[in-house]
């Protein structure tokens, strides 16, 4: 994985900094960018959109805390740490890195957890991409079903409308002695005069107050 893989340092301290870039280009990354404080991080990684954030958790302006919690969402949060600081890193977890180192960092940790970060991250995303798929699929068959029901009421209405319409036709031809165009066109034109839908004008004369 390491070929491609772009990465932004994030230390306040400029020696750890370099240390922690030059590792990591000696390894095969490829550092983008390097930032001295949380703010710089945040935008080096909103501009830069790397693979990972390799981030110092005690950090001036914005802690490492704050950082993955604005970042994680963009790119594999790696944490470093000071020994000691475990509950530092459970803020940092719960804020969304994927992974820590402990200062001072060693060659042999350090790729394999930026390795680890960056596919779990990817595989995290992967996975959130395929929950939103489900969750809009579901929402369209929800929303198919809807119309469908929506569409089958129609009919239903239309069709009952259509056969009060039919059995009320039948009630004037037989009351007033009507063929059936001109009962047909006494319900329109009465329905007309009254303002109101054909369908209730039937159903009033089918209940008799017509």
């Amino acid at each position: 994985m390491v070929g491609g893989v772009r990465i932004v340092v994030a230390e306040d301290e400029a020696v750890i900094r370099m240390d922690l870039a030059e590792m990591l280009r000696e390894e095969g990354y490829d550092v983008v960018g390097q930032a001295p404080n949380g703010l710089a991080a945040v935008d080096l990684v909103e501009s830069l959109s790397p693979d990972a954030l390799l981030v110092d958790i005690a950090m001036p302006g914005l802690d490492g805390i704050e950082v993955t919690r604005r970042t994680s969402e963009r790119t594999a949060v790696v944490v470093v740490t000071a020994f000691g600081q475990r509950d530092r890193v459970e803020q940092a977890r719960d804020a969304g890195a994927m992974a820590y180192l402990v200062k001072p960092v060693g060659r042999a940790d350090l790729m394999p957890t930026v390795e680890m970060a960056v596919a779990g991250w990817r595989t995290l995303q992967e996975l959130r991409g395929r929950a939103r798929e489900a969750e809009g699929a579901a929402e369209a068959a929800a929303r198919a079903a809807e119309a469908a029901s929506r569409a089958a009421t129609d009919s239903e209405r239309r069709l009952a409308d259509r056969r009060d319409v039919e059995r009320a036709k039948g009630l004037v031809q037989q009351r007033a002695g009507l063929d059936e165009e001109s009962a047909y066109r006494w319900l329109r034109e009465t329905a007309m005069d009254r303002r109101m839908p054909l369908a209730d004008l039937a159903r009033a004369v089918i209940a008799g107050e017509g």
